[in-house]
């Protein structure tokens, strides 16, 4: 059983698509984030949520907070899948996953993602006020994330599931700071970043940033909402649009 995938291999929805998107959660989050992306990809594009440990089914395991193991485990568990065509996405948090996880397998010499998306993150090279605060008490952390907005209101009345997303957010705070410190090369691969038009989080000159992390193409697009717009249905749209395009003008070299 692959814990990474909230898809099991060997069941009947890890087909041989022509290609896998590999969507990498925020902070805080899961691969439930992406439950409703699947509907707005054709049968061409397979939609992987990944899971890091701590959340959801995984909610007993030690949740990671060094970039080093975290990048080993998804080579162990996902290396297998990337032989053949594949896209990342990555939001917030999973921005920095998505980036390293592509940097880390192109420096060793694999098949790069036919495209890297990132949404509702700062360029890696930039300082962020909520990483920067990863190590406030409770109380102050708190605040922190609700003066950003990203926390929803019906916590404030449930606090035992408050005390574990703050547990959560930590640790996670912690892994996006670990991501920052070894980014710094170009990836191979086309990026296209994302930035929410009320965002208050990462702007979009943060966003637009990202420009610098790539050799094969940038693409900045604004889309409704805040941080949270990949719960919304605009970001798939998007990118599924986008990866037919790819798939419809890669050469057969470069799809198989």
């Amino acid at each position: 059983m692959n814990h990474y995938l909230a898809v099991s291999p060997g069941t009947a929805e890890l087909t041989q698509p022509a290609l896998r998107l590999f969507c990498f959660h925020h902070a805080g989050a899961g691969a439930l984030t992406f439950a409703r992306w699947r509907a707005r990809f054709g049968a061409d594009v397979q939609v992987l949520p990944v899971r890091l440990p701590g959340r959801e089914t995984r909610l007993r395991e030690p949740r990671i907070v060094d970039a080093g193991q975290l990048l080993g485990e998804l080579d162990d568990h996902l290396g297998p899948l990337l032989d053949a065509p594949h896209a990342f996405y990555g939001h917030s948090l999973g921005a920095l996953v998505a980036y390293r996880f592509a940097l880390r397998r192109t420096r060793a010499g694999r098949r790069p993602p036919l495209l890297v998306g990132v949404g509702a993150s700062a360029a890696p090279h930039l300082s962020t006020p909520l990483v920067e605060q990863a190590d406030l008490p409770d109380d102050r952390l708190l605040a922190a994330l609700a003066r950003y907005g990203t926390l929803p209101p019906y916590l404030f009345e449930r606090p035992k599931w408050l005390a574990l997303l703050l547990s959560t957010m930590r640790d996670d705070l912690q892994l996006a700071r670990s991501l920052r410190e070894g980014a710094g090369d170009a990836l191979a691969s086309p990026l296209h970043a994302f930035v929410g038009s009320e965002d208050k989080v990462a702007t979009e000159s943060a966003v637009a940033a990202w420009s610098r992390y790539t050799s094969a193409g940038f693409e900045l697009r604004t889309v409704p909402g805040g941080h949270f717009f990949v719960r919304d249905a605009e970001l798939p749209t998007l990118l599924a649009a986008e990866l037919r395009r790819l798939l419809v003008t890669a050469t057969p070299h470069s799809i198989v």
